[in-house]
C-alpha cells in the first residue's frame, strides 16, 4: 500500500491512521480479501480525517472519513458529528443527487477505536480551488445555485428542535439556550472566559417568546458554504457536489451558517437570495439574527482556539460585545 499523509504534530486535533488501520477498515467494509493499493490523505477539513482510498479490483476510488478519537478534545457542542451526518442522510433526500453515497459505516469503534464512514468519491474540483479562476461577473451563478440547494434543505420539516440525533426540544428557545450553554461550557473547558455567551443565553431565555415565533423545525445545513462544494468543469461556476453535512440540526433557517455567510458581504453572494427568496424583515427577526450571530461567534471561538489562532479568539470577544449591545429585548 502507498500511504500519503499530511504531516502534523502528535498533539494536533486531527490524527491520521496507519497502513494497518486503513487495511483493517477496508476489510471490515468490503470483506477479508480486500486489498488497498493506495491511501491519500485529503486536506480541507478541520474536524474529521479524510482519505482517498484506491482498492484493487474496484474502478472508482472511495473516501474514508474518520472521526476524532472520543477522548481527543471533542467539545460537547460538537460531539459525534459523523453520527449526526449519518442520521441526516434520509432527511437530505432533496439534494441526494449532489451528495456522496454512504457505502459503509461503523460506530462500534471496535476496529480502530474511532467512528468511521466510507463514501463514494465525488467528481469535480473543490470550490475554493476553482471558483477564483472564474470572472467575477460569473460568481452570481454559483451563489444562486447555493441558494437553491439551501432552500431545498430548509424546506424539510422535522420532529423537534435541536440536534438531528437528539436530544430534541419542543420549543426553539429551549434548543437555542441549550446550545449557547454547551458552547459556553466548552469555552470554559479551554480556560477561556464565556461570560458573554452566558449573557446571550440569559437574553435568549428572557425573550423566549421571540424565539418561539419560530414554530416549525426546519433542517439546517449547519455550515454549508463554498468549502463544502465541488465544481464541475463548465463555462460558469457549476456546483456538482456537496460534502461534509455533519453539523445539521433542526431550527430556524435564519440560524443557519449559510444564511450568515450569504449576508456577510455586499457582493456576488447576494445572488443567493435570487433563488432562495428574500426573507421578510421584521424587528423580531433582526433580534434573532443578532442572537444567532453570538452563537456563530462562540463556535468560531472554539475552532480558533483548537487551531491555535489566538488573535482570532481575542477578536471574538469584541464581536460578541457588539452583538450583545444590539440585543435590546423586545417586549411581549
Amino acid at each position: 500500500m502507498e500511504l500519503h499523509v499530511i504531516e502534523r504534530s502528535a498533539n494536533a486535533f486531527q490524527q491520521g491512521l496507519t497502513e494497518r488501520q486503513i487495511l483493517a477498515v477496508a476489510r471490515r467494509a468490503f470483506g477479508p480479501g480486500t486489498e488497498v493499493r493506495s491511501a491519500t490523505e485529503l486536506g480541507g477539513g478541520m474536524y474529521n480525517t479524510t482519505y482517498r482510498i484506491d482498492l484493487a479490483g474496484r474502478e472508482e476510488p472511495v473516501v474514508l472519513r474518520v472521526a476524532p478519537e472520543p477522548a481527543r478534545r471533542q467539545f460537547h457542542s460538537e460531539r459525534e458529528l459523523m453520527r449526526s451526518e449519518y442520521a441526516s442522510v434520509p432527511w437530505l433526500a432533496p439534494i441526494a443527487d449532489l451528495m456522496p453515497r454512504v457505502l459503509a459505516a461503523d460506530f462500534t469503534q471496535a476496529v480502530i477505536g474511532r467512528d468511521w464512514m466510507i463514501q463514494s468519491f465525488l467528481p469535480g474540483t473543490p470550490a475554493p480551488e476553482l471558483l477564483g479562476s472564474y470572472p467575477k461577473e460569473t460568481h452570481g451563478a454559483f451563489f444562486r445555485q447555493m441558494g437553491e440547494i439551501t432552500a431545498a434543505v430548509h424546506a424539510v420539516a422535522g420532529p423537534w428542535f435541536g440536534p438531528v440525533t437528539g436530544p430534541g426540544h419542543a420549543r426553539w428557545s429551549e434548543a437555542v439556550v441549550t446550545s449557547l450553554h454547551l458552547i459556553a461550557e466548552d469555552v470554559e473547558s479551554c480556560g477561556l472566559d464565556a461570560a458573554d455567551l452566558r449573557k446571550a443565553a440569559d437574553a435568549a431565555q428572557a425573550s423566549a417568546h421571540v424565539l418561539d415565533e419560530v414554530a416549525v423545525p426546519r433542517l439546517l445545513t449547519g455550515d454549508l458554504w463554498t468549502v463544502n462544494t465541488m465544481l464541475a468543469a463548465a463555462p460558469v461556476p457549476t456546483i456538482c457536489g456537496v460534502l461534509d453535512m455533519d453539523r445539521t440540526w433542526w431550527g430556524d433557517p435564519e440560524a443557519d451558517w449559510t444564511m450568515r455567510m450569504a449576508r456577510a458581504k455586499q457582493d456576488a453572494r447576494l445572488a443567493f437570495f435570487d433563488s432562495y427568496g428574500r426573507p421578510k424583515e421584521t424587528e423580531a427577526g433582526a433580534w434573532r439574527r443578532h442572537l444567532y450571530e453570538v452563537r456563530h461567534l462562540g463556535a468560531l471561538r472554539l475552532e480558533r482556539h483548537r487551531l491555535g489562532y489566538e488573535s482570532g479568539v481575542k477578536d471574538s470577544y469584541g464581536a460578541v460585545t457588539e452583538e450583545l449591545a444590539a440585543l435590546i429585548l423586545p417586549r411581549p
